[in-house]
């Protein structure tokens, strides 16, 4: 079995900063594989695609970085472990371990609708508490070499997902659980970098943080998180299929400047 995670140590000066990065992952266990469609697996559309190479100057700046290596229809590292829904507004909600993608379309071969209860507790065991052992763990280093830490959770989805919302998203979406899980100090100067960029920006709506912004998230220990969902066609083309390099390369240079004002604050 491949590891669940991949740590990317920071390669210069370390900072209270952790990159969490859960929804990048296409592999499939080989003991599941099977199960799956084995046409919508060939490239499983509710990737977060290339999320992981986007933010891949982290390590410069000393960010330490942790992401997913299997899909997240095998166990969705960002829902709540108990399977608690995040929203009650009507959209979608895909489940810890989902049945359907985005789309509605049936992700195994059986058209099962939902997953025995034996198996997610063998996923969860197997593939999602090594990953959150593991965010934990750093969280914890961090505050112990420099009494806080901030967790920036790092999402992308297709520009329209009529399931979820029936106009396309925003460019750029801050998602701080409604003010609760960081400093006003940090959630002001990530606006502040994001709403001056010249992409269309929200905070939290349509998205406020999963189960990692709003679990990590407690100010009151120096212990933050926020959330940062982006369209695809940001950083990939117009399909939302494949890298764009320079459409890319103009969100890398917000996301450094945005990153860098953090440190600072965390620094300050």
């Amino acid at each position: 079995m491949k590891q669940p995670f991949q740590i990317i140590e920071p390669a210069a000066e370390q900072v209270p900063f952790i990159l969490s990065i859960p929804h990048c992952g296409t592999a499939f266990p080989d003991e599941l594989v099977n199960e799956f469609n084995g046409e919508l697996i060939q490239a499983p559309d509710d990737t977060d695609w290339y999320v992981h190479q986007l933010y891949d100057f982290a390590a410069e700046m000393g960010i330490t970085t942790i992401h997913a290596v299997y899909s997240r229809w095998v166990i969705d590292l960002n829902r709540d472990p108990e399977d608690k829904p995040l929203y009650s507004d009507g959209r979608i909600i895909t489940g810890l371990c989902p049945v359907t993608n985005f789309f509605g379309e049936s992700l195994y071969r059986d058209e099962r609708i939902a997953v025995r209860q034996e198996e997610v507790e063998r996923r969860r065991k197997l593939y999602y508490e090594p990953y959150h052992t593991a965010l934990s763990s750093l969280i914890g280093k961090a505050k112990e070499a420099f009494g806080i830490a901030l967790v920036w959770d790092c999402h992308s989805i297709r520009q329209h997902v009529p399931t979820i919302r029936p106009e396309r998203f925003p460019d750029l979406i801050l998602g701080d659980a409604d003010g609760t899980s960081a400093s006003p100090g940090l959630i002001e100067a990530a606006i502040k970098k994001l709403e001056n960029a010249g992409y269309d920006f929200s905070h939290n709506h349509p998205f406020k943080g999963g189960y990692i912004t709003r679990h990590y998230g407690r100010p009151s220990l120096n212990q933050h998180a926020l959330q940062l969902e982006m369209s695809k066609v940001n950083y990939m083309d117009d399909a939302e299929k494949y890298y764009h390099h320079g459409r890319a390369e103009k969100m890398r240079s917000l996301l450094r400047h945005t990153l860098g004002e953090l440190i600072d604050q965390l620094k300050g």
